[in-house]
């Protein structure tokens, strides 16, 4: 790198950096107390209770401190809790924040987005975000934050568009480190992805796993998932950071409960699609009693099923 591509990284950053002390936010009272769960990797976690208590911070966000900047996944409820957010880092990093990945489209994850976008980070999204941008409940939703978390939201906050949907996983290096998005497809949203950082074997999950629990599978493409799931657990992951609560007393644990509960559901749906069975013949037949004492397992298991009994049935058609 020349000198001069240096002067002009080094301008546009302190430009971002004016930008962003120029913005005033209304300070917030809560504890945000960064954890780090590796070498790189570190979240804050937001309090238990409903979302307009607690100013708002109720979710958790993630943030990796690579070599080369900063990613940090997902942006809190609000921008003064992404400004108290961005303000932690700066304690730990001078590090620029490059990337803001998001989970998905709700309201405690993405009001944050507008002070990352303020610094300059690219921000990604899963597909189907904008089916959350455009819709009127993102517009409702948003007019009832401005009155139940005033003045954390108000009428300057809004919902930020992604700079990149992704369409599908993809993996990308930054400072040496080497990330892995694994979009999941309409889960717990109408879209959602998560975020595996390679070297330190973490996952952050966002709100489709859970330690102990059934998951929500969406429209994941669950052959990679699979495979995904399957390499983790192989590496022995060393920590997995949900998008409430606290991260994963055992997350290797977490990961295979899961990686099992796919595994059984393709092996059964595939022997369906190779009968050509009708669905709701075959889901009363097969016997759910490993995983039906989960919790979750009523609400998300016959969904879950179908999807991946409609994903081999497209995967029989590409063969």
């Amino acid at each position: 790198m020349n000198t001069y591509i240096k002067i002009i990284i080094t301008v546009l950053a302190l430009m971002a950096e004016a930008a962003f002390a120029a913005t005033e936010y209304a300070s917030t009272t809560v504890e945000m107390t960064p954890i780090q769960v590796s070498k790189h990797v570190w979240y804050v976690k937001g309090m238990s209770g409903a979302a307009t208590q607690n100013e708002g911070f109720i979710s958790n966000a993630g943030f990796v401190i690579t070599p080369a900047g900063v990613i940090v996944y997902d942006a809190l409820g609000s921008p003064s809790l992404a400004q108290q957010l961005v303000g932690e880092i700066k304690k730990i990093t001078q590090q620029p924040i490059v990337k803001l990945v998001l989970s998905h489209y709700h309201a405690d994850h993405i009001y944050g987005a507008q002070v990352f976008k303020e610094l300059g980070a690219e921000i990604l999204a899963p597909i189907g975000a904008y089916e959350y941008i455009e819709s009127a409940v993102s517009i409702e939703r948003l007019e009832e934050r401005r009155i139940s978390l005033f003045p954390w939201v108000d009428d300057d906050t809004y919902i930020v568009k992604p700079d990149r949907i992704l369409k599908e996983s993809e993996s990308f290096s930054l400072g040496g480190i080497t990330f892995l998005i694994n979009v999941v497809g309409a889960a717990h949203s109408d879209g959602d992805m998560t975020l595996y950082v390679e070297d330190d074997r973490v996952l952050l999950s966002g709100d489709i796993i859970f330690e102990g629990r059934v998951p929500f599978l969406g429209s994941a493409h669950t052959k990679f998932w699979l495979q995904t799931l399957e390499k983790m657990e192989m590496q022995s992951l060393q920590g997995l950071i949900p998008g409430h609560g606290a991260a994963a007393k055992e997350p290797a644990k977490t990961v295979s409960l899961t990686r099992r509960y796919l595994a059984f559901i393709r092996q059964q749906m595939a022997a369906v699609v190779d009968e050509l069975q009708a669905f709701d013949e075959a889901y009363q037949q097969t016997d759910w009693s490993e995983f039906s004492a989960l919790p979750a397992f009523k609400e998300a298991n016959r969904k879950n099923a179908y999807q991946v009994y409609l994903s081999l049935e497209a995967e029989a058609l590409e063969d």
